[in-house]
């Protein structure tokens, strides 16, 4: 029954992000409870879809991590830069929009591109990849983006922070490829289906806990949600458009992955003045982000996804 149920889910997994997105909304108090638990949320998200993928597809051949060392590079490091020099001359760098931009296009791919780019029927496994390396690279990258910011304050927070997600990256990856090597009945399509299913549900949950924000401030503020909803709308279907036209859409987890990033990781080690805003904006970004399989679908085409 519960194999039946997770099967279930699977095949209507897009549905279940938009489920965790309204309760995200209509439950602040869940909300707020679940906030404090993202952090192993996240963890189990990344066991789950190393679990499915498997060592060899999400590694790759030497080509294939060249080419997502590069990709990396020019999503966290070129794109930034580049934004910061554009906000730069038109002397709006200091304002709070300009610093979540640039945070945003500084910042790794989220967990759940491997999974959204599978709800779409398209590989994972370049996903899990750009997670993998644009992670590992980011104390790296991160670098130039707050020298170009010095409003962010201390870069050995933000290094820090990346060092704590790159080990927990490490170990849920790590721990997901070696289950699916000492279970080989993981790998048949039924369990294939049902651990979709349990990824759906943990990425439903996940945006129940990153809506925390928004629900307080549309009671207080309807019209600064909307701005703030809009430029994160713009800033992530943006991304992925622009990518997908400049790639051909030849790699549709690159283009997922170019508007979908870890922002929420730097808010440790910005100034406490600077955090309400940037909250909204993490909080009015789960909207894009979860509702990439739908609004994308059309665009990335692909097979009929399971999850």
């Amino acid at each position: 029954m519960v194999m039946a149920a997770l099967m279930w889910t699977a095949r209507h997994g897009r549905l279940a992000l938009v489920a965790g997105l309204l309760a995200g909304l209509a439950l602040p108090g869940l909300a707020q409870v679940l906030r404090d638990w993202l952090a192993p949320m996240v963890a189990l998200l990344l066991f789950l879809t190393a679990l499915r993928i498997g060592a060899r597809a999400a590694t790759g051949s030497l080509a294939q991590a060249r080419g997502a060392l590069g990709a990396s590079l020019v999503l966290q490091l070129g794109l930034p830069l580049a934004a910061a020099g554009v906000l730069a001359a038109l002397g709006v760098l200091q304002t709070p929009l300009a610093l979540a931009l640039v945070l945003m296009l500084a910042a790794p791919p989220v967990a759940g591109v491997p999974s959204f780019t599978l709800m779409m029927g398209h590989d994972p496994a370049p996903g899990l990849r750009l997670l993998i390396v644009g992670t590992a690279l980011l104390p790296l990258t991160v670098l130039p983006v707050l020298w170009v910011l010095p409003a962010l304050g201390s870069a050995g927070g933000v290094l820090a922070a990346a060092g704590r997600l790159l080990l927990v990256i490490a170990g849920a990856t790590a721990a997901g490829f070696a289950l699916r090597r000492a279970l080989p009945r993981l790998r048949t399509p039924r369990a294939t289906e049902a651990l979709d299913g349990l990824t759906a549900l943990a990425l439903a949950v996940i945006v129940i806990g990153l809506m925390s924000a928004v629900t307080p401030a549309l009671a207080d503020d309807p019209l600064r949600v909307l701005w703030w909803l809009c430029a994160a709308v713009v800033a992530n279907l943006g991304l992925q458009l622009l990518a997908h036209m400049a790639t051909g859409g030849r790699v549709v987890a690159l283009s997922v992955a170019a508007g979908n990033r870890s922002i929420a990781l730097f808010l440790v080690a910005l100034p406490p003045e600077m955090m309400a805003p940037l909250l909204l904006f993490i909080g009015c970004y789960q909207l894009p982000m979860f509702l990439t399989p739908f609004v994308m679908k059309r665009l990335y085409g692909g097979r009929r996804a399971t999850a």
